[in-house]
């Protein structure tokens, strides 16, 4: 099983991650804001990861680790 995190402070809540996520599970935190005043990105069904790493390549910032 893959492992997904974030550096969830350098987001910028551009949602990139989640347009290129094959298995839709990334979704915008709309409980949180960042340090930057974004809502950042989150995984919400961990289990549901395939590892494919497509979401970290995406990203602008390189926020997004994938561990499998």
């Amino acid at each position: 099983m893959a492992k997904v995190t974030f550096k969830t402070d350098n987001c910028k809540g551009c949602g990139l991650c989640i347009d290129v996520c094959p298995k839709k599970i990334l979704r915008l935190a709309n409980d949180k804001i960042n340090k930057k005043g974004h809502h950042p990105a989150e995984i919400f069904d961990q289990d549901a990861c395939i590892g494919c790493a497509s979401c970290a390549i995406m990203c602008p910032d390189c926020i997004i680790k994938v561990e499998r």
